[in-house]
């Protein structure tokens, strides 16, 4: 049988989601996390490496490399390791552990919620109405608070709801409800202190602004490679004091004495956040006992490439601007809804549905069978529903969307709609054989269609609904009805066609 160009588009669009899930057979371990303090970073391991071998021992999963690791340090001398990665091998001389967090290599390039991976969850509301701006500045300094206190895999961002009313939700892989209620009621506070007097805090009450996406005031200014490898960037931007303060900084520094190199105060900056230091700034000397409410602040980030360390300045640039700008939260918050979800009980809840999914398509497949007696009709409809999973996974994996509980129900939806069209299709082609069955198809599919637009205009407000929690099974319905007419409905038509021909 000749295929015809839509099912030849299913085809093809099969493939490219299989090259946008892209299996994977790599054997290791996934690096988390690497501390920044640590001699694995200084030699150049970083997140996202593949550790392969550890001293030639071949290195399968997180327990082999928890057991390596233990039996390295057990007594406090240094010693030699060997860190065999996918693309390179790094040797470090150490008598300390290497502060590196590990997990399993992903399967494919699909990637899961809180809800499959488990951990804590929390939707918390500001105690006054704040615009999108100030929602952002939440995020930012809520983000960053968490990363001081040494928090991995954590994702913040702002949501609201239908009636306009913004919220922050926060998902902690790994953490427990008490813990992440206990963070987010801490309002906390920002701090810059020369020695242990305080020069000013975060906020308004001091600080009048910092200068940010602003070129002639905010920028990276160099990048240089280093001696011993690597590459170093540096980084200016202006920060703005209210006169109280700039007086306070000037009667601090009055009494300093220099460095060694002339350049500078023989005192820093200390920049803390919950009383945890984040930054040290040298002070250069011309402000020594100056009243002056303009102070550039100024720091460096380092990378194995040029464009890592290009990122990493960038990216502590921006983190001293938002500690700088509302280093304390601005606002108190109020946890509306606070979940903790286990990994085991999401994965076997995600397996048990799927299971039942596929049941369900194999027994209207057969149900089919049974009322129009057509293999090739009951095959189809099978091939097609799967299809549409494939699809739908595919495109996940292509945006870099967390597939979450409400997606996986989301993606049921969307079979289960899938199958009463196929059955439609079906219905149709058997009914008024007087008609041509070209005509038969074609009122198929504007039932078909007339369904979609009706199921379509459903979704986008519920995309919305719930302040984003019901996000994700408005947005992969909405896919996978999409795939649905544009690529699998044509081609299963087309089947059908040739059958009844």
């Amino acid at each position: 049988m000749k295929l015809s160009f839509r099912v030849w588009i299913l085809i093809i669009a099969l493939l490219l989601s299989l090259l946008a899930i892209k299996p994977s057979f790599e054997t290791g371990v996934l690096i988390n996390s690497v501390d920044k303090d640590s001699p694995a970073f200084e030699q150049g391991l970083r997140q996202g490496q593949i550790i392969k071998y550890i001293n030639n021992e071949k290195i399968t999963s997180r327990e082999d490399f928890t057991r390596i690791m233990e039996s390295l340090f057990t007594n406090k001398q240094e010693q030699r390791i060997d860190i065999q990665t996918k693309d390179s091998t790094y040797i470090l001389f150490t008598n300390q552990s290497l502060k590196i967090t590990v997990s399993k290599i992903p399967l494919t390039r699909i990637k899961t919620g809180l809800d499959l991976r488990g951990g804590a969850r929390a939707l918390v509301k500001p105690d006054m109405d704040v615009t999108d701006t100030q929602l952002q500045d939440l995020v930012d300094v809520s983000r960053n608070r968490f990363n001081v206190y040494g928090l991995s895999d954590v994702n913040v961002k702002g949501v609201s709801d239908l009636s306009g009313n913004k919220f922050m939700l926060i998902e902690i892989a790994g953490a427990s409800p008490n813990d992440l209620e206990e963070l987010i009621e801490q309002q906390g506070k920002f701090e810059a202190k020369i020695g242990n007097q305080t020069v000013f805090e975060g906020g308004e009450r001091d600080i009048s602004d910092v200068c940010r996406n602003d070129a002639s005031c905010a920028s990276v200014t160099s990048c240089n490679k280093q001696q011993g490898g690597g590459y170093i960037c540096s980084f200016r931007f202006a920060l703005f004091l209210r006169e109280e303060a700039a007086q306070k900084h000037a009667d601090i520094t009055a009494n300093l004495k220099l460095d060694d190199t002339g350049r500078y105060l023989n005192e820093s900056l200390y920049l803390f956040v919950d009383d945890v230091e984040v930054e040290s700034l040298l002070i250069g000397s011309s402000l020594r006992g100056q009243v002056t409410t303009e102070i550039s602040i100024q720091g460096s980030g380092t990378g194995t490439t040029h464009e890592e360390a290009l990122k990493a300045t960038r990216e502590q640039m921006n983190k001293l601007q938002t500690i700088l700008i509302t280093g304390s939260l601005p606002y108190k918050l109020e946890i509306v809804k606070l979940d903790t979800i286990s990994p085991t009980l999401g994965h076997d809840f995600v397996l048990a549905i799927l299971k039942a999914g596929a049941f369900a398509i194999i027994l209207v497949s057969l149900l089919v069978f049974a009322r129009y007696r057509k293999v090739k009709a009951s095959l189809g409809l099978l091939l097609t529903s799967f299809s549409e999973l494939f699809i739908i996974l595919g495109v996940a994996a292509l945006i870099n969307w967390n597939l979450d509980l409400p997606s996986i129900a989301g993606i049921l939806a969307t079979i289960g709609t899938g199958v009463d069209q196929q059955i439609v299709i079906i219905d149709e082609a058997e009914k008024s054989k007087s008609i041509s069955i070209r005509e038969r198809i074609k009122r198929a599919s504007f039932i078909i269609v007339s369904s979609y637009f009706t199921l379509v205009a459903a979704m986008i407000p519920l995309y919305w609904a719930g302040a984003g929690l019901f996000k994700g099974f408005a947005l992969t319905t909405i896919i996978g009805v999409t795939a649905a007419v544009l690529i699998t409905r044509p081609a299963f038509a087309d089947m059908i066609k040739n059958i009844e021909v």
